[in-house]
């Protein structure tokens, strides 16, 4: 039987280390959607910003690896589209990687309709040569919501996933990326209004993602995840995959993080009931009492690091962790 390891969290003594700021023309209202990568010594945190209109954005902060509470505001790297595009009002859940030498960064675009869920019609692309100056590659999303077999007709897509590569025999890689595919539709359910499952797609040249699959859905007899899944972040560990992920549950109503295992990347294993929670709304913290959410993962020498945001949707920040065993 695959073994789910139940992760251990010592959060950072100096959260929200990346809170808000009054201020900033694109990130005054909400610093949410945390994704780092390394480089070299240095990390990159993309995320999405809120101003005072309601807007969100692409920006950008960086920190040395050995002081990731030492931060450098490095500003918006990703603006909005025109009226009437996909992206219109939102550019959040941005996910960043490199093929070859040039930098993708996927994106979920909200173009402003009152639909709910419904009003997140695609991931985009915008890529780099640096890894901070970002060019969108079109004007139409290059992922889209109607692609599972399961919900044909859906037209929300919300990204908030990872990226991993698999070499095929011929030399060649094979990326699958993990994203939140977003089916929900106006109601006074919550159940129905908030639906969201964790799906995988893939592609061969970081453009053109087909085959895409749903990998996990909400399970409804489990309180703090019986509304929705979301934000599937994958890693591999020796020969098994595993994955953090976002619960919505009637149980608090809010975001919580779990955990799942796999053998294969496609069919996961969350255990019995909720003992795969992994981090938990902090009843005595002012920052994250409410939700937990939006996770990303980076390993730290022995230790493993993570990053999300806080009490609503980032409202009050993004904070980190490392593993304690």
């Amino acid at each position: 039987m695959t073994k789910l390891i139940r992760l251990k969290w010592q959060r950072d003594s100096a959260n929200p280390i990346l809170p808000p700021t009054p201020d900033s023309p694109h990130e005054s209202s909400r610093c949410m959607n945390p994704f780092a990568v390394r480089v070299d010594d240095e990390y990159r945190l993309y995320y999405s910003g809120g101003d005072t209109a309601g807007h969100q954005r692409i920006c950008l902060a960086t920190m040395p690896v050995a002081a990731p509470d030492k931060l450098t505001r490095r500003g918006m790297v990703l603006d909005l589209g025109q009226a009437g595009s996909f992206d219109a009002n939102w550019c959040v859940l941005p996910c960043v990687h490199q093929f070859g030498t040039k930098w993708h960064m996927y994106y979920s675009g909200n173009e402003g309709t009152n639909l709910g869920l419904q009003s997140f019609p695609g991931i985009g692309l915008a890529t780099s040569c640096d890894g901070i100056h970002f060019q969108k590659y079109s004007t139409e999303p290059i992922i889209t919501g109607d692609q599972t077999a399961e919900f044909p007709g859906n037209k929300g897509i919300a990204g908030g996933g990872s990226i991993l590569e698999d070499a095929q025999p011929d030399g060649t890689t094979r990326y699958r990326m993990y994203y939140t595919l977003a089916v929900g539709k106006k109601d006074p359910d919550v159940r129905i209004d908030q639906e969201k499952h964790c799906a995988v797609c893939h592609s061969t040249d970081g453009i053109h993602w087909t085959d895409h699959r749903l990998v996990l859905r909400p399970r409804r007899d489990v309180t703090c995840e019986d509304i929705a899944v979301a934000a599937p972040f994958v890693w591999r560990d020796g020969d098994l995959y595993r994955m953090l992920y976002c619960g919505i549950g009637t149980r608090w109503g809010y975001y919580s993080i779990s955990q799942a295992v796999s053998e294969d990347g496609y069919t996961w294993a969350c255990g019995e009931g909720d003992e795969n929670l992994t981090l938990l709304p902090d009843s005595d913290s002012s920052w994250e009492s409410q939700m937990v959410e939006y996770p990303c993962l980076l390993t730290e020498g022995n230790q493993l690091r993570l990053f999300y945001c806080g009490n609503g949707y980032g409202a009050t920040g993004i904070g980190t962790a490392l593993t304690t065993s």
